[in-house]
C-alpha cells in the first residue's frame, strides 16, 4: 500500500499533549523542530487507551502519514483492566494502518510499566508497526526533567523528542 499522507500526528495522552510544559515545550512541538515539519498534536491529558480509541475518528480531518500512539501510562495508574488496554491499543494500530498511514508505538517505559512495554513489542511485532521504546527512561526518576512527580518539564520533553526522533526519523518523507 502506498501511504499518500502527509501530516504526522501525535495521537495520545498528557505525555503527548505537553502537560507541565508551554505548548512549544511539548514533544511533538519539539521533535517538528527537529525534523522541519509540523507535527500535529491530538494529546488529552488523563486519556487512556480506551479514551483513545473513543476518538479515533479525530484522525479523519487530517491526511496522516504517520501516527505516532502513545497511551498505557493512564491505563496502568488508573488500574483498567489489561485485556481492555491491549484490545484498545490493536484497534487504534489497525485504524491508523487501515488509513494507509504508518503506526508508530510509542512506549513510555518507567516503574510497573513492564507488561504495557512487553505487550507494545508484541503488537509492534505482529503488525509491523514502528516501535519507540521507552521515553520516560532516565526522566521518570531524575526530578530536575520533571514538571511533577510524573511529567516532564520542557527539559524532559526534548528528550523525549529526540528519543522519539532517533527511531522515526529513516522512516519520514523526503520533502
Amino acid at each position: 500500500m502506498t501511504n499518500n499522507g502527509t501530516d504526522i500526528i501525535a495521537f495520545g495522552d498528557s505525555l503527548t499533549y505537553g502537560y507541565g510544559a508551554a505548548p512549544e515545550e511539548s514533544y511533538p512541538y519539539i521533535l517538528g523542530e527537529i525534523i522541519g515539519r509540523d507535527i500535529v498534536n491530538l494529546g488529552v491529558n488523563g486519556n487512556t487507551a480506551a479514551d483513545g480509541l473513543a476518538r479515533i475518528d479525530d484522525l479523519k480531518d487530517y491526511n496522516p502519514y504517520m501516527v505516532l500512539i502513545e497511551f498505557g501510562a493512564n491505563d496502568y495508574m488508573r488500574k483498567r483492566p489489561f485485556d481492555q488496554t491491549k484490545q484498545a491499543l490493536s484497534d487504534i494500530v489497525d485504524y491508523v494502518q487501515d488509513m494507509g498511514a504508518i503506526a508508530v508505538l510509542v512506549d513510555t517505559g518507567g516503574p510497573g510499566m513492564g507488561k504495557y512495554t512487553d505487550y507494545m513489542k508484541e503488537l509492534s511485532r505482529q503488525k509491523q508497526t514502528l516501535f519507540v521504546p521507552a521515553i520516560m527512561a532516565g526522566i521518570f526518576t531524575d526530578p530536575s526533567l520533571k514538571s511533577d512527580i510524573i511529567h516532564p518539564n520542557a527539559k524532559g520533553y526534548k528528550i523525549v523528542a529526540e528519543r522519539v526522533c532517533k527511531s522515526i526519523k529513516k522512516h519520514l518523507p523526503r520533502d
